[in-house]
C-alpha cells in the first residue's frame, strides 16, 4: 500500500514522503484518513528541535518513526475510516497516529467514534482529554471564579468547559487581538481591567509573563493549574510577592495520567467515552477553525516553527 506521510527532516525542514507500507500481523486494519488534527503548541516544538532528550523516551507516541534529533515523523489525534473487511469494515475511528494518508494500524488501536460525532470534530479528542483533565486537577466548583491565561487550542477547550459548570464565572487574558475577537464571538468574556482575587486561573500561553500573570491573578490559597510544556526552554517567574504568604499553589497537569482525584475509579477508555460525548455538542465546531491538505503541511509548519502562522485556533489536516 503507498503511502504519503509528513516527516520532519531537520529542526528547519519538513516534507511529504511517500514510501509502501505492508500489512505485519494478520490482525492489522488499513485504516483511511480523513482528518488529523495539529497539536500547535507540542508538535512546534517537536519540528524544531525543542525537545530535551531527557523526555525523548517518554514523549514517543504510538506508530512515531525516528527520533526526535530527526528524522521523523509525528502527530497524536487522526479519523479515519476502516477500509478492512470485517467488523469494522466502514466505521470511523479515532487513534493516535502521525499525520498519514493511509495506514495499517492494530485493531486495538482504534477507538470507535460514536455515531452523532463529526469526523473532524472527533479529532479534538486527545486535546480535549488534556482540558478535561486540567478541570479535574482544578477542582473548580460551582461559583467559582476563573481565569485563562492564553486562548489557545487548549486554553479556548478548558474556557468551553468551564463555561458548561454551573454558575462558574470564567475570564479570559489574550494579547492576540484575533483571538481577542474570537473570545467575544464565542461568547466568553474578556477579562476587564483590574480584576483580581480568582480562585483558580488556568496558564496555557507558554510564556513567562503568562505564568506570572496566572500566579499574580489568584486570591488567596488560589490555585494555578498549569497546563503548558516549554521544551527545552526556560522560564521565570517572581515569587517574591505575595506568592507564599497567600499559600498560593502551583499545579502541574498533563494528560498523560488521569487526575489523582479520579484515579482510584476512572480508566483511559472511560475518560475517552465521556470525551466523545463532550464533543457532540455543536459547539465544540467553532474551535477549528483552519483547514489544510497534506501536501500544504509542510509550508505550514514552516511558519509555525517561527510563530507567523496566519490567524487561527485550530487546525486539521483534511486528506
Amino acid at each position: 500500500m503507498r503511502t504519503n506521510t509528513l516527516w520532519h527532516l531537520s529542526k528547519s525542514q519538513s516534507a511529504i514522503l511517500s514510501i509502501n507500507q505492508t500489512k505485519r500481523k494478520e490482525t492489522d486494519v488499513e485504516i483511511k484518513s480523513l482528518y488529523s488534527l495539529i497539536s500547535t503548541g507540542t508538535e512546534r516544538l517537536v519540528a524544531a528541535g525543542q525537545v530535551p532528550i531527557s523526555l525523548h523516551q517518554k514523549m514517543r507516541v504510538p506508530y512515531m518513526k525516528g527520533h526526535f534529533t530527526f528524522p521523523l515523523k509525528y502527530g497524536y489525534s487522526l479519523v479515519g475510516e476502516v477500509q478492512s473487511e470485517g467488523a469494522w469494515q466502514g466505521q470511523l475511528v479515532h487513534l493516535m497516529h502521525p499525520h498519514q494518508d493511509r495506514l495499517w494500524v492494530e485493531e486495538a488501536a482504534l477507538t470507535l467514534i460514536p455515531k452523532g460525532l463529526s469526523p473532524k470534530v472527533a479529532t479534538l479528542a486527545s486535546n480535549m482529554e488534556t482540558a478535561l483533565n486540567a478541570v479535574w486537577d482544578s477542582q473548580v466548583t460551582v461559583g467559582d471564579r476563573v481565569v485563562i491565561i492564553g486562548f489557545g487550542m487548549i486554553g479556548a477547550l478548558v474556557t468551553r468547559l468551564l463555561s458548561l459548570l454551573p454558575a462558574v464565572q470564567v475570564y479570559v487574558v489574550e494579547v492576540n487581538e484575533y483571538r481577542q475577537e474570537l473570545v467575544q464571538e464565542m461568547g466568553f468574556n474578556l477579562l476587564p481591567k483590574g480584576m483580581q482575587d480568582f480562585d483558580c486561573s488556568f496558564h496555557t500561553s507558554a510564556s513567562s509573563s503568562g505564568l506570572q500573570q496566572a500566579i499574580d491573578l489568584v486570591g488567596e490559597e488560589g490555585t494555578i493549574i498549569e497546563l503548558s510544556w516549554y521544551g527545552a526552554r526556560e522560564t521565570t517567574v517572581q515569587l517574591g510577592g505575595n506568592f507564599h504568604y497567600q499559600r498560593k499553589r502551583i499545579i502541574s497537569s498533563q494528560v498523560g495520567q488521569i487526575s489523582s482525584t479520579k484515579i482510584a475509579r476512572w480508566t483511559y477508555k472511560r475518560r475517552k467515552k465521556l470525551v466523545f460525548d463532550l464533543l457532540k455538542n455543536p459547539v465544540f465546531e467553532a474551535h477549528l477553525t483552519q483547514e489544510l491538505s497534506l501536501s500544504e503541511a509542510p509550508a505550514f509548519f514552516e511558519q509555525l516553527r517561527t510563530g507567523e502562522l496566519p490567524n487561527g485556533l485550530g487546525w486539521v489536516i483534511r486528506y
